[in-house]
């Protein structure tokens, strides 16, 4: 079980699409920094409708997303104290 972490806007960088490349069924995604703004595009809430997400509060406050981002029962909405819990959780980090 591997929790995989984007950090780099899917409209910049090529990280997300290679995360879903190797991500397995028990995986979870970590969207941080630029990464979750993926979430406000229809496309790739259906892309990523099938995985466990987490998104840092933090990240959605810095970014006025409080408001934008759609309720969806596969992602949690985390601080760090539950990143590093989510870390422990999962067998190995990797950060894309």
């Amino acid at each position: 079980m591997i929790l995989h972490q984007v950090q780099t806007s899917a409209t910049v960088d090529n990280a997300l699409n290679c995360c879903l490349r190797y991500i397995d069924d028990s995986d979870s995604i970590l969207l941080t920094d630029d990464a979750l703004n993926c979430l406000l595009d229809k496309q790739w809430q259906q892309r990523l409708s099938n995985y466990k997400l987490y998104v840092l509060i933090e990240d959605i406050e810095a970014r006025g997303l409080s408001h934008r981002l759609p309720q969806s029962t596969n992602i949690s909405i985390i601080d760090y104290d539950q990143f590093v819990l989510a870390t422990l959780q999962h067998t190995k980090v990797i950060t894309w």
